[in-house]
Parts: structure tokens; C-alpha cells; sequence
């Protein structure tokens, strides 16, 4: 007689040991097992038998914690390029919430198609096969990703499609028209709506539009997402701004990237921190977000007057070109200078041809010198040789100022970055460090380092608070039930190595990402799964 002997399959797909768990509510770490069933937390426990679980991670000396959610990146062809989604997943992020600053992939007309599809295809060999979020989030599906994703709608893109870049106020039947785009998309799961009101065309929208737009999201729940009118001189005046479209909208808001650009406006911190909290103690839900930098990034093209970037892009470039523009346009890049204080500060991070990758990390006054151009000349070159495709860095912000930022209670951790890699075309140029370093340098430098707060407080900012923010229900919390979202970092070695001279660093102290239950990072190494999901937002309507 033959005697056949069946292993019962393990109880558990995961069992994470030894670690000091911090569940994401600001408490302190615990020492507890975790085991994970399919995408589940299934069991929180000290002495989780190791026979039970399939895979095994011993923690022992490290930390466990919800994975980090970034409520400000701009991912999204990216993802298409290269699903690994490298810079991001390699610092513990395994939720992006892209489509910020009023840019999006969609909506998509003949009006605004033809050029992102130019783009997709020259700068990254991507075919643009679709026109709504529908259509771009079953190309994300298809082909896999590594980390969850979410996304607003991008008011300039809505405006863009609808009537072009255009400086005046839409008529009724385009606002109609931007209406049905919203409630479409809106329905489709998008989170709400972004503007980037220093960029064309989003510049050229008055309160009231905005207003009316908000409104609409409104009805289904949705978030105002706001790069503000301006960040500087008029920082008072947008903040104020922000809140009315809020406050008349009745809608939730969230104001990206809070900083204060410039020596000259550094004071105004104390009113702005304190103006939030005031209005939030009022009844307005509302949250910023901040990276832990003090330089800012954007297209080289804001220090550009924005009447003459209306209508297409060769007619703005026709504008640049005019003789009869060059002493109007002259006088405000001047006074951009001014304000910079020198173009020693500024720094060009990534440009569209290969005959110009050689300026990439180079000062706006080194590259105009080594071209025997004046500063001004230079620029202007550079946005018709680039066909305005050139972003920059600007050392424009305060230290001293990002720590009061941050540590405000309605604040919240966010890159402003990409999802990036070493290799390949998402390794071009000399980008802002932030798209590989943000997590793990508030951890390293800012927690371990200077202590400015307590562990638990920082996770905090990076989980728990920004989903229940963006609605992401059942993650950014450890707890039984909840998606098996994680990350495991050291404590004493989680630093940032991505640097504005050698930008394509991963960072170090994260030897485990698991994403919906399955290992993405694994013993350092990225695994070459794709376990992400689309997280569209739910379909509820306010009445």
C-alpha cells in the first residue's frame, strides 16, 4: 500500500516577524507579527508561528509601517514607460496621486491631442491611443504597474480642450462643455479637480470660473487640488484666493507644494500657517503638502510673461521671436532676475533634444556664458530650440521655513516628483532630487538626524492623514482588514543618496515594498512585479 502525504497549503501568503510596527495614527511602534493573506492584513500578533506563512521577512531591527502615499506626483506616461515605477517604489511609496498642478493626460480633443501625442511619442516612444481617463487607466491595466494609482483632472487640460489656450473667459457653451468633461471624468474616478494657475492656460482663469468648476466637482465628492495664482509676492493674495473658491464651492481643498519663493517673502509664513489653521477651525477641510527641499522645479517658460504664451506652441514662439515684443518681454524676465537674485540659482534639469542634454545641471549663467550669449538671449533661444520643452530648478526657499511648514498639523508629505529611473529614457537630464529622496530624507535627515519630530508623527503625514484625505480607504492604516500596503525600512540607516549633481540615486535603508500583499522590493532588488491598482474614486454623488 502506498501512502501519499498532502502538505496543507500555508495559512498565511506572508508573515513579516520581529519589526516594531507603527500603524500609521501617530502612535508609537509596537513589537508585533504581521501576517498577510492575498492582498489582506489577515493577523496582527506577537509569536505568528513561521510554519504558517509561506514567505517570511525577519524585521528584526526595523521598522514596519503602511506604505508611504504621495498626494502630489505628476506620474502618469511614465508608468508606460517603465511600470516598475524605480524612484518611487525603491522609497516606500506604493500610492501615487498624480495629476496635480492643473496638468493631465486627459481630457484629450483635436484641440490639445495632437501636441501631447507629438510629445508622448518624441519624448518617450509612447503611443497616446487614448482621449478620457477611461481609456488611460485601461492602458495603466493592461499593462501592469507596481504601485497603486490615483488622479485628478487637470483644469488646463480641460480648458485647453475645450478652447485652446486662450487668454479670456469661456463662453456659456464652453463652460458647459468644461462641465460635462468634469462629470464625465469625475464619474470615470478621478479625484477631483487641479489647477496650476501660474501656467497658460490656467492662468487666464478668473475666480468665478473656478468657482463654477469646483461646484461641479463638488457634486460627486470631489477635491480642489491648487497650484496657486503665486507663491511669492502675492502669496497672501492666492492663499486667500484658494480658500474663497473652497468656501464658495463648498468643496474639500488642498494646496500643493506650500512654500514661500524668495528672501524677500520668507516673513509671511507665520500669517499663512496661521490662516490655514484659522480657516480649518472654521469648518474647511483642508490640507497642504510639502517635500523637504529648498528649491522649487517648473518649466523654464514661467519666467516668461504669460500673454505671450497663448494659442498654440509655434504662436507663442512667434510672440518670443517679434522684435516689437523683446523690450516688453525683456523687462519682465528682468524683474524674474530681481527676484531670483542671481541666474546662478537657477539650474536647466532636462531638455527635449539631444543636441542641448549637455546643459542639463548647468546655471542658467554658466550655460548662457559657455554659449557667449547674455542671460536673456539664452533663455530665449533655448525655449524656441526646445520648443518651450525645458523645466529648471530654483533655490528660491528657506530652510528654517520648510521645518515650520512641516511641522504644521495640515501638512503632509508629498514629492512633486516623477517616477523615474537610473536607465533607460527616464534617466535623461538632471531632475529634482525630490522624485527619489523625498520619504526617505525626512526620515533620514529630518527625523533621525535633526529630530525636528517623532517617528510616528512622520508616518503619520505620509499615510494615514493623506488617505483619509484623498479617501483611500483601507490603506495608510495597519490594521486587520486593511490592504497589505508596507513598507519595512531601518531606522537607523533610511537616507536619501539622489543629489542635485547625481540626481538617479535610489536611497538606502528600505530592503522591503510589498504593494496589495506582494513583494515589489525584495531584499533591496525589485521583484518585477506588478501588483498596483487603479484606485478610481468612489462613484457616490453629494446632494
Amino acid at each position: 500500500m502506498i501512502y501519499i502525504t498532502i502538505m496543507a497549503a500555508p495559512e498565511f501568503d506572508l508573515l513579516i516577524i520581529n519589526g516594531c510596527v507603527y500603524d500609521g495614527l501617530g502612535h508609537l511602534g509596537v513589537e508585533v507579527d504581521l501576517a498577510v493573506k492575498r492582498d489582506r492584513i489577515a493577523l496582527l500578533s506577537k509569536g505568528i508561528a513561521t510554519a504558517r506563512a509561506g514567505t517570511v521577512i525577519d524585521a528584526r531591527g526595523m521598522a514596519v509601517a503602511p506604505g508611504f502615499i504621495d498626494p502630489h506626483s505628476h506620474t502618469d506616461i511614465e508608468l508606460l514607460v517603465n511600470p516598475r515605477a524605480e524612484s518611487k517604489i525603491r522609497q516606500g511609496v506604493t500610492t501615487e496621486i498624480a495629476g496635480n498642478c492643473g496638468y493631465t493626460v486627459f481630457p484629450l480633443s483635436q484641440l490639445n491631442y495632437e501636441e501631447r501625442r507629438r510629445y508622448c511619442a518624441e519624448q518617450y516612444d509612447v503611443p497616446l491611443i487614448w482621449r478620457d481617463l477611461e481609456g488611460f487607466f485601461s492602458e495603466l491595466e493592461s499593462k501592469g504597474i507596481a504601485v497603486n494609482y490615483a488622479t485628478f483632472m487637470g483644469h488646463g487640460t480641460l480648458r485647453s480642450a475645450v478652447f485652446g489656450t486662450q487668454d479670456r473667459p469661456p463662453t456659456p457653451a464652453e463652460m458647459s462643455a468644461m462641465k460635462a468633461l468634469i462629470r464625465e471624468n469625475m464619474q470615470m474616478g478621478a479625484l477631483g479637480l487641479s489647477t496650476g494657475l501660474i501656467y497658460v492656460p490656467g492662468c487666464f482663469a478668473d475666480r468665478q470660473e473656478l468657482i463654477s468648476l469646483c461646484r461641479e466637482t463638488a457634486v460627486y465628492g470631489g477635491i480642489y487640488s491648487t497650484h496657486m495664482r503665486n507663491e511669492s509676492d502675492y502669496l497672501v493674495e492666492a492663499v486667500e484666493e484658494a480658500i474663497t473658491i473652497a468656501q464658495e464651492a463648498h468643496i474639500s481643498l488642498q494646496i500643493s507644494h506650500l512654500k514661500l519663493a524668495y528672501p524677500r517673502n520668507w516673513s509671511k509664513i507665520h500669517w499663512v500657517l496661521s490662516r490655514i489653521s484659522e480657516v480649518n477651525a472654521q469648518g474647511l477641510e483642508i490640507l497642504a503638502d510639502r517635500y523637504p527641499y529648498t528649491a522649487s522645479s517648473t518649466v523654464l517658460s514661467s519666467f516668461m510673461p504669460p500673454w505671450i504664451q497663448q494659442g498654440t506652441t509655434s504662436e507663442y514662439l512667434a510672440r518670443l521671436t517679434d522684435p516689437a515684443n523683446e523690450e516688453k518681454i525683456r523687462n519682465y524676465v528682468q524683474i524674474q532676475e530681481e527676484k531670483v537674485g542671481s541666474w546662478d540659482n537657477v539650474f536647466i534639469s532636462s531638455v527635449l533634444r539631444k543636441d542641448n542634454e549637455h546643459l542639463a545641471g548647468k546655471s542658467i549663467r554658466r550655460a548662457a556664458r559657455d554659449a557667449g550669449k547674455e542671460p536673456y538671449i539664452f533663455i530665449r533661444d533655448l525655449l524656441i530650440s526646445e520648443e518651450d520643452q525645458v523645466w529648471m530648478i530654483n533655490f528660491s526657499l528657506n530652510e528654517d521655513n520648510f521645518k515650520r511648514i512641516i511641522l504644521h498639523p495640515l501638512v503632509i508629505i508629498g514629492s512633486d516628483g516623477w517616477a523615474r529611473a537610473p536607465y533607460g529614457p527616464l534617466g535623461k537630464d538632471k531632475p529634482h532630487p525630490r522624485s527619489y529622496g523625498t520619504f526617505p530624507r525626512m526620515l533620514g535627515r529630518y527625523v533621525r538626524e535633526e529630530g525636528i519630530m517623532s517617528m510616528e508623527r512622520a508616518i503619520e503625514k505620509m499615510t494615514s492623514l493623506t488617505a483619509r484625505k484623498f479617501g483611500l480607504y483601507g490603506r495608510g492604516i495597519i490594521k486587520e482588514g486593511n490592504f497589505a500596503d508596507l513598507v519595512v525600512f531601518a531606522p537607523e540607516q533610511i537616507i536619501d543618496r539622489s543629489t542635485w549633481t547625481d540626481p538617479h540615486q535610489y536611497p538606502e535603508g528600505i530592503p522591503y515594498v510589498i504593494v496589495n500583499g506582494i513583494p515589489v522590493i525584495y531584499e533591496g532588488e525589485h521583484t518585477d512585479a506588478f501588483p498596483g491598482r487603479i484606485l478610481r474614486k468612489s462613484q457616490t454623488v453629494v446632494l
